[in-house]
């Protein structure tokens, strides 16, 4: 689906925001009529309060939405969201009660709040349109904005239609939008073009495997983007429970995150020079699957020894960090579902990643705060290396004991990008619960912030 700011020709309804430390004031100031319908209808600035105004005829004048408190802004993102999803059809202009400085996020958040997932069954409209706020870049939160949206879609669609020619096919469309170019290794070609770990994880399924590879740009920093695709994870041979195998077909949210993206980055004309790869498989279960105690080899020439097919989604991301970092890229950044340890940490809200290099973390901290699009640091624990050497192969995919389950992956794959700088983001991809501006469902995590962190290094 699509989102859009409402278009310059419909008259809008002015919209004031109001702070609930300060709406005694604000609707003692007003005429009285605006102050008895605020109070007969218990309006008191509360975040996702909405009113609509009525004149003595009873159309309506103004709305009002509530901005909460600075604690209970604290405790929620997209504020002026949540009042929106309740205001009725109409097109709406913020004439006051947003600071500047937070006034395009919570513009953007009007835009996500009218996400509906609609590809299988009819969804009810959100009918509240906003029109853009003067002073902000439009065309900029709208690229973003559709971004999301893809990232969203991507992942909400079941496996059945969302298979790797699937993945392909959106990826090919992205390229085709913006003029990038695209090439894809399929099947047995995979093994000839020694990409023998995404070419093992995929073999076992009758939808072939596949390395997707899109460049875009020819001037400024080279990024390179890596996206877990795997389109659907049984578990392998190590096969999962139902209930764990429920929520797989989100199991490709990082190659869903990495071309949300990547749209992001080409639709604002981002100057730098951008690869996307994505290896896209399903990790099946028949005769030819991967089993454990297998040992395998790795483009990059480490062997590894298979301890759980379950932690497949290393394997294929290691073939394509180690074709990632041939060219020796300024940035190598890597988005993955891969490790439920991750979720026991910080839960579901929080992007957690790993990066050594202070300036970019930084820039990513700094720039996540802003863009209300929460990031948390991970260690990449050097003592926690020995805990990835099986011994008998150099690594091993899944170390017993269960301890440190999203260091001792994020220490895996940075085995395969040598010296290039390196970020790796063990997101989740998925909202549990509905919140303003963000429905259950497929997410995007980092992406808004690495956004603006990628621009920063064109700038410098």
């Amino acid at each position: 689906m699509t989102v859009a700011f409402a278009d310059a020709e419909t008259a809008p309804l002015p919209l004031y925001v109001v702070d609930q430390s300060e709406c005694a004031d604000w609707l003692s100031a007003q005429p009285e009529r605006v102050a008895r319908w605020a109070a007969a209808n218990g309006f008191k600035g509360a975040i996702g309060q909405a009113l609509v105004i009525p004149d003595a005829d009873g159309a309506p004048t103004m709305a009002l939405a509530g901005y909460g408190t600075d604690h209970s802004r604290q405790r929620a993102r997209f504020h002026l969201a949540a009042a929106a999803a309740k205001l009725p059809a109409g097109t709406y202009k913020i004439a006051s009660g947003i600071p500047d400085d937070r006034l395009e996020r919570e513009a953007l958040g009007w835009l996500l709040a009218g996400y509906r997932f609609d590809r299988y069954a009819e969804a009810s409209s959100m009918g509240a349109r906003l029109s853009p706020p003067d002073g902000i870049d439009v065309q900029r939160l709208q690229a973003i904005a559709e971004g999301e949206i893809l990232t969203r879609d991507l992942i909400n669609t079941p496996s059945n239609d969302m298979g790797p020619s699937e993945l392909e096919d959106a990826a090919r469309d992205l390229a085709v939008r913006h003029g990038a170019a695209i090439s894809v290794i399929h099947g047995e070609d995979l093994l000839a073009q020694n990409f023998p770990l995404i070419h093992t994880v995929g073999r076992a399924s009758d939808r072939s495997p596949r390395l997707i590879d899109m460049r875009w740009g020819d001037t400024g920093p080279q990024i390179t983007l890596v996206g877990k695709g795997v389109c659907f994870d049984t578990g392998g041979l190590n096969l999962k429970p139902g209930g764990s195998m429920a929520l797989m077909k989100k199991d490709m949210g990082g190659a869903a995150n990495v071309l949300g993206l990547a749209h992001m980055l080409m639709a604002t004309a981002t100057g730098i020079r951008l690869r996307v790869l994505i290896p896209a498989v399903e990790n099946a279960v028949s005769a030819n699957a991967f089993r454990p105690g297998d040992i395998l080899p790795s483009r990059k020439g480490l062997t590894v020894e298979i301890n759980n097919t379950d932690a497949e989604g290393r394997l294929v991301l290691a073939d394509a960090l180690a074709l990632a970092q041939e060219e020796n890229p300024d940035l190598i950044i890597s988005m993955a579902t891969l490790t439920g340890a991750a979720r026991v940490a910080v839960g579901p809200d929080l992007a957690p990643y790993y990066c050594d290099d202070p300036a970019l973390v930084e820039a990513l901290e700094n720039h996540a705060a802003r863009t209300d699009d929460p990031v948390w640091r991970m260690p990449f624990h050097a003592p926690y290396e020995a805990m990835i050497e099986p011994g008998i192969a150099d690594l091993d995919n899944a170390p017993k004991g269960g301890f440190a389950g999203s260091i001792t992956a994020a220490l895996f794959l940075r085995r395969f990008v040598g010296e290039s700088t390196y970020m790796h983001f063990d997101v989740f991809g998925w909202n549990p619960a509905e919140a303003p501006a963000r429905a259950k469902g497929g997410t995007g995590q980092a992406t808004r912030a690495l956004l603006d962190t990628i621009g920063q290094m064109t700038t410098q």
